[in-house]
């Protein structure tokens, strides 16, 4: 098992972590991760991390569930088991389709929720029992951590991170 070395620069404000974040990509170190006890807004763009393609997962999920739903429902009331209920024919789908309009956006609506869920669980990695990857517990109340890479020299970059305001900065093994 190969360990490498990470600096943990430690902030009490997200504003100096937000410049402390540009500062770091300026000057081309590798920045791991951040910590924070609440979203930071801006700070994914700043760190460069790519925009997330959810949103077109949950646009994928809903086209599923409006096919589940539309399948269901052509299969259930006009194929398998065609009913009379309150006079409205059930000798095509279309005929019926106003009654089925709620039914559809719920599905729509259900299997989107649901699997953007599992998707999002499954993309962090958030797995039952797993245990927690906060490297320090002030970072749940009022503290930001960001974690970078040590490359080159380990003191510029200790000093670096303490000109950028830092209130901490360690230099950790990490496996």
């Amino acid at each position: 098992m190969s360990s490498t070395k990470v600096i943990h620069a430690l902030y009490n404000d997200d504003d100096v972590l937000m410049d402390a974040v540009k500062q770091t990509r300026k000057a081309h170190h590798h920045i791991e991760e951040v910590f924070t006890p609440f979203p930071v807004h801006g700070l994914d763009k700043a760190m460069g991390l790519a925009p997330t393609r959810l949103a077109i997962c949950a646009f994928i999920y809903g086209c599923i569930g409006i096919s589940v739903a539309t399948w269901m429902m052509w299969n259930i009331m006009i194929n398998d088991w065609p009913q009379d209920i309150g006079g409205k024919p059930s000798f095509s789908y279309l005929q019926n389709m106003p009654a089925f309009v709620p039914v559809m956006f719920e599905m729509t609506v259900f299997f989107a929720a649901h699997l953007m869920v599992i998707t999002f669980y499954m993309r962090s990695r958030l797995w039952p029992f797993k245990k927690a990857e906060n490297p320090d517990v002030r970072t749940t109340d009022d503290h930001f951590l960001m974690e970078v890479a040590v490359s080159g020299n380990e003191e510029e970059m200790i000093s670096f991170f303490k000109g950028t305001g830092a209130v901490e900065v360690k230099v950790i093994e990490k496996h």
